[in-house]
């Protein structure tokens, strides 16, 4: 598991610190580093040739900043003499010294990287594979946070995921339906949120199961109609015909369990749909999917084709917060009739 840091100062807390106390495994105040987990305090030592011998095997943190070969091999020096934590940035060249570090440390200390943002994070924790051993973010926006968390601990951003049951499915005429194929592969159970409302949001299975007709393409979602929702991100929701090449789009399972790919293109036929309408917690909810055996929706223990859908069958869904969306953003105090 990745380690989340947050430095900041003591004005900055009060709008982070909810997300601080339930994602984040450390915080950095000047010259002390705090664990959350069990509130241990350890120093922050600036590393330079002059203070290694202040460095005691297993209990402190170097921080230093990568300028040079001569710095990076201050860096494994410090891993050598047992420093239990290394924080580092870098002057100029990022990926190559975090590769070499990367290569050069492992199992001695652990790295951690310094960031201002998701996307460096994100650099950082994938570099060489391995990726470091977690991100120190220098942040004072809860937003940056945010985005942070769900590169660094995607599995900690799991959705609430229910079980609905069918009410009717209906083909309806001719319509325009987008395939969403990503730079990804997806299993058994994996696919996409979608839905007629922002509200309830059906998991469509990827296409990963042979049949005779049709070979299995697990990087393609098969999604719907293009006016249906999906999730951009954990906190906001698109049309389907918004996304193109290069977009991030989120992976679901029937856990709920969330994962980040690319969409590597889009595609835009005119299929037959069909409508699948579902009730869950009094409420009902709605999707319109291409009418074909490939397309298949999640249930609690496999998957379906909406072809084979009646009524009383359980498929699995997500449902959103109260309220309405502005752009996709959740509003949770606006009255929305979505039918």
């Amino acid at each position: 598991m990745k380690e989340l840091w947050v430095e900041i100062t003591q004005d900055q807390k009060g709008g982070m610190q909810s997300l601080i106390t339930q994602y984040c495994d450390a915080v950095v105040e000047g010259d002390q580093a705090t664990f959350l987990a069990n509130k241990e305090s350890l120093r922050v030592i600036s590393l330079s040739a002059n203070n290694l011998e202040k460095i005691k095997s297993g209990s402190e943190i170097v921080r230093i900043c990568i300028e040079d070969k001569a710095t990076e091999d201050l860096i494994v020096k410090a891993a050598d003499l047992g420093a239990r934590y290394l924080i580092i940035s870098c002057a100029n060249w990022r990926v190559i010294p975090l590769e070499n570090l990367i290569a050069r440390i492992k199992g001695k200390s652990k790295l951690i990287a310094e960031v201002t943002n998701a996307e460096e994070a994100k650099v950082a924790v994938d570099t060489l594979e391995l990726g470091t051993n977690g991100v120190l973010l220098r942040t004072s926006d809860p937003e940056e946070l945010k985005k942070t968390i769900a590169v660094v601990k995607p599995d900690a951003l799991n959705l609430d995921m229910a079980e609905a049951k069918i009410i009717t499915t209906k083909p309806i005429s001719n319509g325009a339906r987008v395939c969403v194929d990503t730079c990804d592969m997806m299993s058994a159970g994996e696919g996409m949120l979608v839905g007629s409302q922002s509200a309830g949001l059906f998991l469509v299975e990827a296409e990963v199961h042979e049949n005779p007709y049709v070979a299995s393409r697990p990087f393609r979602v098969n999604a719907g109609s293009l006016s249906m929702y999906t999730l951009g991100n954990l906190e906001t929701t698109r049309y389907l015909q918004e996304f193109k090449a290069g977009d991030e789009v989120v992976v679901v399972n029937r856990e709920g369990k969330t994962r980040k790919t690319n969409v590597g293109r889009i595609k835009i036929e005119i299929r037959p749909l069909i409508l699948v309408e579902a009730q869950v917690n009094g409420k009902i909810i709605k999707t319109i999917l291409q009418n074909a055996e490939t397309i298949r929706v999640v249930t609690p223990k496999d998957s379906k084709p909406v072809t084979d859908l009646k009524p009383g069958d359980e498929v699995v869904v997500h449902l959103a917060a109260k309220g309405g969306r502005h752009f996709g953003i959740s509003v949770p105090e606006e009255t929305v009739i979505e039918k």
